[in-house]
C-alpha cells in the first residue's frame, strides 16, 4: 500500500518508519525543508531510530522523504501528523491542521483514505476536515481518526506494541483504517465514532494532568506541614489496589499533558460546561515554576540575587532532547528575574537558548537537578559539596534527598 505521512516530528517519523518496516511505500512528507534534508542524511532526533535504520530503509526505497507536494498525489492513505498547540491564551490552535489538510485536498489526484492522528477536540474529523476536502477537491474520501499513542524515550510501549485506538466516519473508512494499523501494531481497539476516539486521547492526558497537579499541591502541603511528599507517595504506592504513584516535580512540558486538557476543556466550554478540575489542573502545574522559585529563595534566606545556580537538565523529560513546553525553560526565564546568574547543562538539548555550560560545573553556589538523563554524572557535584536541590520527578536517588 502507498502511504504518505504528512509532518516528520516525533510521531510522523514513528509512524512512517513503522509502516515502511511493514511492507508499505511510504513518503514522510514535510514542508520543513532542513529537517527533509537531515533525515535523507539518516540524521534524527528521535530516541531509538539510527541512522543506520534511516539509511536502509531508503536505500530499499521502502521510505522516501520528500517536502514536494507532488509526490504523495497517488497515495492510497494519507495520515496526518502535525502539531497542534495552543494559541497565547492558550486555547487550540488549528491553523498548521487545516492548512495541511487543503494541502492535501489539492494534491491528491485518488480516492484515499485519511487518517488523522493529530491530536484535538471531539469533532475535529467529522467538521473540520471532512469539510475542507469536501470543498476543495473533486475526489471521493474516507476519513477516519487513530490520535497519536508515541512516548517518546519509552523502551518498553512502542508503536507496535501500544494498542491504538481507531474509529471512522463510515464503516469503510474503520476497516480499512483497522487493516492498516494492525500491519504494524498489535492491537487495535475500534470504538464507535471519531469523537470517542478523540476524546480518549484527550481524557488520557487530562488524567495524568490532574493527578500531577494533585501531587504538586500535595508537595506544597507536604512542605507547609513539614514532611517529605516523596516519602508519602512512596509509602501509598504500597498500597496493591487504588492507588497509581505520581511525583511532584517543576511543572508538566511535552505536547500531550500540557496541551491536550485545554482542547477538552475548549469543547466542553463550548457546549456550556464548565471544566473546573481541568482549569485548576492547568493552573497549578503552571504556578509550579514560581512556587519552586519561593522555596529557593527560602532556602538562601532571600539572597539568591547573584548567586550562581546551574540547571541540570531542561528537555521536558529524562533521556530525550525534547524542548515542548518544558517547564525547565520558564525556570530560567523566573531565575533570571531574581538576578541570579544562570547556567544550564543538557547534553541531549543541542540548541542555543543562552546560558548554556558544556558541563556540570563545580565552581557554583547552587545546582537545581530538573530533568536528569541517565548519562548524566553528578559526582563532580558531591566532589565538590555544592549545594544541590533536587527537583525532578524521576524516582531515581542521585544522593540528594527531593526538594518537592
Amino acid at each position: 500500500m502507498k502511504i504518505c505521512v504528512i509532518g516528520q516530528g516525533y510521531v510522523g517519523l514513528t509512524i512512517a518508519i513503522g509502516a515502511a518496516n511493514a511492507g508499505h511505500e511510504v513518503i514522510g512528507f514535510d514542508i520543513n525543508q532542513d529537517l527533509i534534508k537531515n533525515l535523507i542524511n539518516g540524521l534524527t532526533f528521535v530516541p531509538g531510530i539510527s541512522k543506520d535504520d534511516l539509511l536502509e530503509l531508503q536505500s530499499s526505497r521502502k521510505l522516501i522523504f520528500s517536502n514536494k507536494q507532488t509526490d504523495f498525489s497517488d497515495s492510497e492513505v494519507v495520515i496526518i501528523a502535525v502539531p497542534t498547540p495552543l494559541t497565547d491564551s492558550r486555547d487550540p490552535d488549528l491553523a498548521i491542521l487545516s492548512s495541511a489538510a487543503l494541502m492535501i485536498a489539492e494534491n491528491l489526484r485518488v480516492n484515499s483514505l485519511i487518517v488523522n492522528e493529530s491530536t484535538s477536540y471531539p469533532g475535529t474529523l467529522r467538521n473540520l476536515i471532512k469539510p475542507i476536502f469536501d470543498s476543495n477537491s473533486e475526489y471521493q474520501f474516507e476519513f477516519a481518526s487513530a490520535p497519536e499513542r508515541v512516548d517518546p524515550g519509552n523502551g518498553k510501549w512502542e508503536l507496535k506494541n501500544t494498542p491504538r485506538v481507531i474509529s471512522g466516519l463510515t464503516e469503510a473508512a474503520i476497516q480499512k483504517a483497522a487493516d492498516l494499523y494492525k500491519s504494524f501494531c498489535d492491537y487495535v481497539v475500534i470504538v464507535s465514532s471519531p469523537e470517542v476516539a478523540e476524546a480518549a486521547k484527550l481524557f488520557e492526558n487530562t488524567f495524568r494532568q490532574v493527578n500531577i497537579a494533585l501531587v504538586n499541591e500535595f508537595a506544597q502541603v507536604a512542605n507547609a506541614l513539614k514532611f517529605s511528599s516523596q516519602e508519602a507517595i512512596t509509602a501509598a504506592a504500597t498500597k496493591p489496589f487504588g492507588f497509581m504513584a505520581f511525583y511532584p516535580s517543576i511543572g508538566v512540558g511535552g505536547h500531550c499533558i500540557p496541551v491536550d486538557p485545554s482542547y477538552l476543556s475548549y469543547a466542553a466550554e463550548k457546549v456550556g460546561i464548565k471544566t473546573k478540575f481541568i482549569n485548576i489542573a492547568n493552573q497549578v502545574n503552571l504556578n509550579m515554576v514560581s512556587y519552586v522559585v519561593d522555596r529557593i529563595k527560602q532556602e538562601t534566606n532571600n539572597s539568591i540575587k547573584g548567586l550562581k545556580i546551574q540547571i541540570a537538565g531542561v528537555a521536558y523529560k529524562s533521556n530525550i532532547s525534547d524542548l515542548r513546553e518544558s517547564p525547565a525553560l520558564n525556570l530560567i526565564s523566573e531565575l533570571s528575574k531574581t538576578g541570579a546568574r544562570v547556567q544550564w547543562f543538557d547534553p541531549l538539548v543541542n540548541l542555543d537558548l543562552g546560558g548554556r555550560s558544556s558541563r556540570l560545573e563545580a565552581d557554583i553556589d547552587l545546582g537545581l537537578i530538573v530533568t536528569p538523563h541517565d548519562v548524566m554524572d553528578f559526582s563532580i557535584w558531591k566532589k565538590a559539596n555544592v549545594k544541590v536541590l533536587d527537583l525532578s520527578a524521576d524516582s531515581k536517588n542521585y544522593g540528594w534527598p527531593k526538594f518537592l
